[in-house]
């Protein structure tokens, strides 16, 4: 069974934890810990709005996957996996985004 592409990314990011983070960007990242992966995938997120509203889909399939790396970065940071955001999701599977919002108060 081949895995995909987002597993693989996130199995590599995770393996980066405690690399050295003059050698690996990723490593650079999760050395500055949650809060400067929060601020990093801030940033990612205007950049990919910015690029939606420009219309070239090619520049927004490449921020998107900056978005995406840099998501995942923030997960590993606060030792989320991808399974742990998959079960959030699966959970909230048949329900309107309305009545799912409602739910949370």
């Amino acid at each position: 069974m081949t895995t995909h592409p987002l597993e693989r990314l996130f199995a590599t990011i995770a393996s980066r934890k405690g690399a050295d983070p003059k050698t690996s960007y990723t490593a650079k990242l999760l050395s500055g810990g949650a809060k400067d992966c929060a601020k990093k995938l801030g940033e990612e997120s205007v950049e990919t709005s910015l690029a939606a509203m420009g219309g070239d889909k090619a520049e927004l399939a490449a921020e998107s996957a900056d978005l995406l790396y840099h998501l995942m970065v923030l997960w590993a940071a606060c030792d989320l996996t991808p399974q742990g955001v998959y079960d959030v999701l699966a959970a909230r599977e048949g329900r309107s985004g309305i009545e799912e919002k409602a739910s949370r108060g």
